[in-house]
């Protein structure tokens, strides 16, 4: 018999509780409103004496730094939404910065209304537990208490059950409302605190323009990277060959027994040769990835791993072709510099599909301290990862752990 596993059984109510985690968020930066817009009001009393004015410059900051810990707050329930820099020095220029007057007016409506706002959305939830449960616990209560509840006085079962009655239907307003409210909610700050109209499509030229250098030069050092293999290694290899038939084939008659010596010698450079072209066509482009997907090349690069490796893949169906190969590269690279530079006893590799984003994460036990350059081929990771617009964030603190985590978007 099969079971609904607990993402199945709990899907439908992940966009309540996601509505209801960013009404709370939002109801701390609106109580953080409220007090900055007390002390806005000081301060602008305090400017007719002239007093005031020395203290507006920092009140204005602490409303940009207001506005932008709302924007990362937003920004990790969407798309991100883009600041417009540090704010400008002196008051005046602030207040005649239109995304300054901006940030002015939502911190005015998000510690008023938003508050009230907020404060609705959450407790929707809270009267609905108390009043579907007060069945549970009104005889419990003492004669005063339960006679006269939340809405009506309450002398039997039936007006308990009425009251428990009133607290599904705030569960149904729960569920109807609060995704609703936080939507709604969403919209309105991301117009007041948002970049105004063409600064998000410019920043998107701009970054694409970024990412699609990086896609050149990472094509380009992969190109040196073969040529070099192919020349240090491979055409040495077919020289060594070359050289040494000629000399067979002028010893085979005068000296049978060197001939079939430089014959054996010769079979040996051929068969490594083949061996470093299969290497080489494995670094394009692993055969492994095709047939097997990112979980049997992965499982592969563990097992060739010096270091003992572990591997959890969770990626239902397959990413793109290039995705999949840049996030083996990285796995392949950072295994390499486990072995190189760590000095771990283990390291442990997951992969992660979440709706269109890949997250692949190298963690070792080493004594840490990696930076990129000095040859530990992070720089040429970086790049084939930004190549693809994703981001590569490294955790190495002296003594370790290091901590190696790849994000790539790899389509619905």
């Amino acid at each position: 018999m099969l079971r609904p596993s607990p993402s199945a059984r709990w899907g439908g109510a992940r966009p309540v509780l996601g509505a209801l985690e960013q009404l709370g968020g939002d109801l701390g930066t609106a109580l953080l409103a409220f007090c900055l817009l007390l002390w806005l009001g000081v301060v602008a009393v305090l400017s007719l004496v002239g007093l005031g004015l020395l203290l507006a410059p920092a009140a204005l900051r602490g409303v940009r730094w207001l506005a932008d810990r709302e924007r990362a707050r937003l920004s990790r329930w969407g798309p991100d939404v883009l600041g417009p820099g540090p704010a400008p020095a002196p008051w005046r220029a602030a207040l005649a910065d239109a995304a300054s007057r901006r940030e002015l007016v939502w911190v005015a409506g998000h510690g008023t209304l938003g508050l009230v706002y907020d404060l609705v959305g959450i407790a929707l939830p809270v009267y609905a537990v108390r009043d579907v449960t007060y069945p549970l616990y009104w005889r419990a209560l003492a004669p005063e208490e339960f006679g006269s509840p939340w809405w009506w006085p309450v002398s039997g079962w039936t007006d308990a059950v009425a009251v428990s009655l009133l607290g599904l239907g705030f569960a149904a307003l729960t569920v109807g409302l609060t995704p609703l409210m936080a939507r709604v909610q969403r919209q309105a700050v991301g117009r007041l605190l948002g970049p105004p109209p063409g600064t998000d499509l410019s920043l998107r030229v701009a970054e694409l323009t970024a990412t699609r250098a990086a896609a050149l030069d990472a094509h380009v050092a992969e190109l040196r990277r073969i040529e070099r293999s192919l020349h240090d290694g491979t055409q040495n290899r077919l020289v060594t060959v070359t050289v040494l038939l000629g000399a067979a084939r002028r010893s085979m008659e005068r000296d049978p027994a060197a001939a079939g010596e430089l014959m054996e010698r010769a079979q040996d450079a051929a068969e490594q040769a083949l061996a470093e072209l299969r290497s080489v066509a494995r670094g394009i482009l692993p055969p492994v990835l095709v047939d097997r997907g990112l979980a049997g090349a992965l499982s592969g690069l563990a097992a060739s791993s010096p270091v003992p490796c572990t591997v959890d893949v969770d990626v239902p169906g397959r990413c793109p072709v290039s995705v999949e190969a840049t996030a083996w590269f990285v796995v392949a690279e950072a295994l390499t510099n486990v072995a190189r530079h760590s000095g771990a006893s283990s390291v442990r590799v997951t992969a992660r599909r979440r709706a269109d984003r890949l997250f692949v994460t190298v963690t070792d036990d080493g004594h840490g301290g990696a930076v990129e350059g000095g040859g530990s081929g992070l720089a040429g990771m970086r790049r084939r990862v930004e190549a693809h617009d994703g981001v590569l964030t490294l955790d190495s603190p002296p003594g370790g752990p290091t901590t190696l985590e790849v994000e790539l978007p790899c389509g619905s």
